[in-house]
C-alpha cells in the first residue's frame, strides 16, 4: 500500500529528527522542524517559524525548489476528511489574498489530519 500511496500523490508523515538532518542548511537560527511530510519525491515541513515547501524536479532531481511561507501569511486554509471511496484527506493552504490556494496536499490515511489542521491552526491564529 505504500507505494500505491505514493503513485496518488498521497503525503505520509516523516520525522522531524530526519528531515532536520537532511534540511538543516534551510534552518535560520533558533528553528526547528516541528511536522513534516514527504510528498513522493517532494518535502514539506511546518518549523517553529514558517512552511518550507521542498520541489524537487526534473528526472534526476538535481534541480531543487524551496518555498518558504511564514505563517504571518496565510490567510486560510481548509481540510478536507477522507471519505468511503476517496481514501485520502486534502489540505489546501491559500497566502495572502489569492483567490486559489497557493498549497494543496494530500494526505494517505495513516496521518491525523485533524492534528495537522489544529497544528496549522494553532500557528496560524
Amino acid at each position: 500500500m505504500g507505494i500505491f500511496n505514493k503513485i496518488l500523490g498521497n503525503a505520509s508523515e516523516v520525522s522531524s529528527e530526519k528531515l532536520t538532518d537532511k534540511y538543516a542548511r534551510l534552518l535560520a537560527d533558533g528553528e526547528q522542524v516541528e511536522l513534516g511530510f514527504k510528498l513522493f519525491r517532494d518535502v514539506f515541513m511546518f518549523t517553529n517559524k514558517r512552511l518550507i515547501l521542498i520541489d524537487i524536479q526534473g528526472i534526476t532531481g538535481s534541480k531543487v525548489e524551496y518555498k518558504s511561507m511564514p505563517y504571518k501569511n496565510i490567510s486560510r486554509f481548509s481540510l478536507e476528511t477522507a471519505g468511503t471511496f476517496d481514501l485520502d484527506a486534502e489540505l489546501k493552504i491559500w497566502i495572502s489574498s489569492e483567490n486559489t490556494p497557493t498549497v494543496s496536499k494530500k494526505f494517505n490515511s495513516k496521518v491525523d489530519v485533524y492534528e495537522v489542521q489544529k497544528y496549522l491552526a494553532e500557528k496560524v491564529m
